[in-house]
């Protein structure tokens, strides 16, 4: 991998970003795979319980509104999902998304710390001091015991399945 001008400046370049536990399944064909441990190229899906008030739980019941938000993730942030597994640095990340996206990212700094930030906010993903090292559960398929979510049906389309060397 070729370097980044300026990556060894950024204030994130050592820090780990890490997926938070949520539901997550890869779906749809191979888009891009650069051939990494925990990296498909495939498209990303996330399911994230609703959180209703009283009144709105109430309204949303009587007119039998969905309980969750499927959002599907664009091919870089679903690269940049998978990625961020807790065991590389935001500089690895950056590397990677450069060598897969190429011209597509630039700036890529500035793009990934902004992608990072984005799931941050969305309490998606958060940045560790040092690898994440199995303490928590951040792979596909399983609902965090704080959420609540109803079973898929069984003729869906999304793969729970880790991949060969992939972190749990």
């Amino acid at each position: 991998m070729e370097d980044i001008a300026g990556i060894e400046d950024h204030p994130l370049v050592n820090q780990y970003p890490c997926r938070t536990p949520v539901w997550w399944a890869r779906t749809g064909d191979v888009r891009k795979d650069p051939g990494w441990r925990g990296v498909s190229g495939r498209r990303i899906v996330l399911r994230i319980p609703k959180q209703f008030g009283r009144f709105e739980g109430k309204i949303a019941a009587l007119f039998r509104a969905p309980t969750e938000i499927r959002r599907p993730l664009d091919d870089m942030n679903s690269m940049l999902w998978e990625l961020a597994d807790g065991s590389r640095t935001f500089g690895e990340l950056c590397q990677c998304m450069n060598e897969v996206f190429r011209e597509e990212i630039a700036p890529v700094m500035q793009r990934t710390a902004a992608a990072v930030q984005q799931m941050m906010n969305n309490n998606l993903m958060l940045v560790l001091e040092a690898p994440l090292d199995a303490r928590w559960y951040i792979g596909p398929g399983r609902v965090p015991e704080h959420q609540s979510l109803d079973d898929l049906p069984e003729d869906h389309a999304y793969d729970c399945s880790l991949l060969e060397g992939e972190a749990p």
